[in-house]
């Protein structure tokens, strides 16, 4: 659990905190007040980390935040010190006075790092010791946001630090109405749902594990190796054969990273990766018709878009609330095999298609 070791002040020096606005004292020490108002920097950087650039580092100091000038009835609301969870709490929070406190998930967002540990029981016990928030508000209670839960144990939070655990909504959008209702989830506030707005957010982040530098050197090598045949070396042959194989796994990608989490509700099957095959084959089926493509490429161009559509898509499921880890695990034994030997039959079809007409 990260309140095990946590992180000093100097760990977390580098990163920007420009949503600070002043300090209000408070008897433990000065606290950051911050703004609610989220800028074009910190939408930006939303997007950025949206594309994995950077994601490592877009994350807040642990520590106490003041929104507003809260007092010691004020509520006390947990955060994560990934920015974009500490963001979306504190974008919500207009007109309101409230306490923040932010806990050391090591940049992770609230759900992830409660599957992780890193939101949970020690390091919550840890940090309203370290801030002293027993000397700041008279009440004794947290606000933990419900995506927490997993991680956090009430009773022992009570019995380490003696404030009382409250859940709120599974949404940030949502808090202002959990306040106002006097701490308690009405209506849908905690239903976890995956609508196609939030599904489609992040593609993104899929997109860039899969696109990195080691796919221009796939692409090289397509182009190097399809160039080699019975003819010897041709770069003719190998802008087309090596493009061939290129797009054959560009579409896969498109399929499982894309159009897999737009349509997951509606493509049949419970498995990530059904889905993506069937995504992939239906993708590339009339397109290699259209093309024109003859029986030994039509065969293997559908193994390798299936066999990356598949593996694309079953690597979305640590974005999506429609699965779990045991889940996940099960789906990856009884999946990879078969992907595998998909792409290994690809690959020899790309291969022997050279010795029978070029693109075949």
């Amino acid at each position: 659990m990260s309140g095990c070791c946590p992180a000093s002040p100097e760990d977390y020096s580098r990163y920007a905190e420009g949503f600070v606005t002043g300090r209000l004292p408070t008897l433990p020490g000065p606290v950051p007040v911050v703004s609610t108002t989220l800028t074009l920097a910190d939408r930006l950087g939303g997007w950025r980390v949206r594309w994995n650039v950077g994601r490592s580092d877009h994350r807040v100091r642990p520590g106490l935040y003041a929104v507003g000038s809260p007092d010691d009835s004020s509520p006390v609301l947990v955060s994560a010190n990934y920015k974009l969870s500490f963001d979306a709490l504190r974008g919500e929070l207009g007109g309101v006075d409230a306490w923040i406190l932010v806990i050391d998930t090591r940049g992770v967002n609230v759900w992830c790092a409660a599957g992780k540990g890193t939101f949970g029981t020690a390091e919550i016990v840890s940090r309203v010791r370290r801030v002293g928030l027993a000397q700041v508000v008279s009440h004794q209670v947290l606000v933990v946001p419900q995506l927490g839960a997993p991680g956090v144990a009430a009773h022992e939070v009570r019995a380490g630090c003696g404030f009382r655990v409250v859940y709120g909504p599974v949404r940030a959008r949502d808090i202002l109405a959990f306040l106002a209702a006097g701490m308690s989830a009405e209506g849908g506030m905690r239903r976890v749902g995956f609508t196609l707005k939030e599904r489609l957010a992040l593609v993104p982040v899929e997109l860039s594990a899969l696109w990195r530098p080691r796919a221009l050197l796939f692409a090289f090598a397509a182009v190097a190796l399809g160039a080699v045949g019975p003819w010897g070396y041709s770069a003719a042959e190998g802008v087309a054969r090596g493009g061939a194989l290129v797009a054959a796994v560009a579409l896969g990608v498109f399929a499982g990273a894309l159009v897999t989490p737009a349509l997951l509700p509606w493509i049949p099957g419970r498995m990530f990766s059904v889905k993506g095959a069937l995504a992939g084959a239906v993708l590339a089926g009339p397109l290699l018709l259209a093309a024109g493509a003859g029986p030994l490429m039509t065969v293997w161009a559908l193994a390798a878009v299936t066999a990356v559509s598949s593996f694309a898509a079953m690597n979305f499921t640590g974005s999506t609330t429609f699965t779990s880890l045991s889940g996940v695990l099960v789906e990856m034994r009884r999946s990879l095999p078969w992907q595998v030997g998909a792409g290994v039959f690809a690959l020899a079809g790309w291969v022997a298609a050279a010795f029978v007409g070029g693109l075949a």
